[in-house]
C-alpha cells in the first residue's frame, strides 16, 4: 500500500464489550421488551384485527387474574427456577448438560416406585426420606454416566446427555404401563390414601416445592460465588488448562459438578411427584430441562436474577393460554405473540455483550 494513501473504515463496526454490568444487562431486556411489545402489537392489530391493549390486558389476567392463577404462577415459576439452578454450575464450567430432562424424570419416577411400592410398609417420615434420598441418587446416576464419560475420555457431553434422554423417557414408559397394569391410565398414585404425598401448606400441597426452591435460590447462589468449589468451577470453564496449572483436578471437578447437577434435577423430580402432580409419566418435566437452559444463559448463572427470567417465560407461557381461550384464536397466534418476546429476549443477549459503532466516512490515514 502506497504512503498517504487513505483507507475508509467500514460504516459498521461490531465490538464486544468489556464487563457489562449486571444493570445494563438487565436494562437491555427491558428495551428488548418494550420493542418487542411494539412489534406483537403491530402483529395483533394488522393480523387478528384485535386491540392490542386489550390482548396485552388479557395476557396480564392469565397470571394475575385471581390469587388461583397467581399461585399456579408461583409454582410454575419454582419449577423451572429450580432446573435453572441446576444447569447454573454445569453451564458455567461450560459442560452442556442437555440431558435434564431425563435426569428429572428419574429422580421422578425413583420417587414414584417408592410411594407405591414402600409407602404402606414405613412410617410417614422414613418415606419421605427414603424416596427424597432415592430421587437425589436416581438423578445424580442420570447425570454421572456422562460426566465420566466426558472427564476420561472426552465424549461429546450435548448428544450423550440429549440421548439419556431418550433412554429415560422409554424407561418411565414402560415403568408407567406396568404400575396401572390393566387400567387405561395411571392416575394419582395412592389416590385413596393419599400416602406419599405433601401435606397441605397454606391450602397448597406445592408450598412445600417453593420453599425449597427459595433455600435453593440462596444456596447456589452463595456456593458459586463463595467457596473453593464455585471458584474452581469458574476457573475450569475459562480454561481447562489454566486449571491444570494452578493444580486443580479438572476431572474431579467434572465429575463432581455434573453429578451435583443431576441431583438437583432428581430432587426436582422428587418435589413433582410429592407435591404437585402425584403421579409419574413421560410429561412430568414438561420441556423445563430445555427451558431451563434460557433461564440459566440469560441470567448469566445469577440465582436471583433467574427468578426474573423464570417469572417471565412462566407470565408468556400462561398469558398465551388466556389469549387462546378469550379470543378463540389458533393457539399458534398465541405462540407467534409470546414468541417474538421471547426472541427479542435473547436477541438482547447481543447487544448487550457486543455495541455497534458507526464510522461513516471517516477515513485515516495508513502507513506501509
Amino acid at each position: 500500500m502506497s504512503k498517504g494513501m487513505t483507507v475508509k473504515e467500514p460504516f459498521l463496526r461490531i465490538v464486544k464489550r468489556d464487563g457489562v454490568k449486571r444493570s445494563t444487562r438487565l436494562l437491555t431486556i427491558a428495551i428488548s421488551i418494550f420493542a418487542a411489545l411494539i412489534v406483537d402489537a403491530l402483529f395483533i392489530f394488522l393480523v387478528t384485527g384485535l386491540n392490542p391493549f386489550s390482548v396485552y390486558g388479557v395476557m396480564f389476567q392469565g397470571t394475575f387474574g385471581n390469587r388461583m392463577r397467581f399461585s399456579w404462577a408461583i409454582r410454575d415459576i419454582a419449577g423451572l427456577l429450580l432446573v435453572g439452578i441446576a444447569l447454573a454450575p454445569v453451564f458455567k464450567m461450560k459442560f452442556w448438560n442437555i440431558g435434564a430432562e431425563g435426569q428429572i424424570l428419574m429422580g421422578g419416577l425413583a420417587t414414584a416406585l417408592v410411594m407405591v411400592y414402600v409407602g404402606d410398609k414405613v412410617p410417614t417420615v422414613v418415606l419421605f426420606l427414603v424416596m427424597l434420598v432415592t430421587s437425589i441418587l436416581a438423578g445424580a446416576l442420570w447425570a454421572f454416566l456422562p460426566a465420566f464419560f466426558k472427564a476420561h475420555w472426552k465424549t461429546n457431553e450435548t448428544l450423550f446427555t440429549l440421548m439419556m434422554n431418550y433412554v429415560a423417557t422409554s424407561i418411565v414408559a414402560c415403568a408407567v404401563t406396568i404400575l396401572r397394569g390393566q387400567a387405561s391410565s395411571l392416575g394419582k398414585l395412592n389416590m385413596k390414601t393419599k400416602i406419599g404425598w405433601f401435606p397441605a401448606i397454606f391450602g397448597e400441597r406445592y408450598t412445600i416445592n417453593i420453599l425449597v426452591v427459595l433455600v435453593f435460590t440462596f444456596a447456589m447462589y452463595f456456593y458459586l460465588k463463595y467457596t473453593k468449589q464455585g471458584y474452581e468451577i469458574s476457573v475450569v470453564g475459562e480454561s481447562e488448562n489454566t486449571a491444570r496449572y494452578a493444580g486443580i483436578n479438572v476431572k474431579k471437578v467434572i465429575i463432581r459438578t455434573v453429578t451435583l447437577s443431576g441431583a438437583i434435577c432428581g430432587l426436582c423430580g422428587f418435589l413433582l411427584v410429592c407435591g404437585r402432580d402425584q403421579t409419574i409419566s413421560v410429561s412430568t418435566a414438561g420441556g423445563r430441562g430445555f427451558t431451563a437452559i434460557i433461564v440459566a444463559w440469560l441470567a448469566k448463572f445469577n440465582t436471583f436474577t433467574m427468578v426474573l427470567i423464570s417469572f417471565l417465560l412462566i407470565f408468556l407461557e400462561m398469558g398465551a393460554g388466556e389469549i387462546s381461550s378469550a379470543f378463540g384464536l389458533n393457539d399458534y397466534v398465541a405462540d407467534i405473540i409470546s414468541g417474538v418476546i421471547l426472541f427479542f429476549i435473547l436477541g438482547s443477549e447481543f447487544f448487550a455483550n457486543y455495541k455497534l459503532i458507526f464510522r461513516g466516512k471517516k477515513a485515516k490515514e495508513v502507513q506501509e
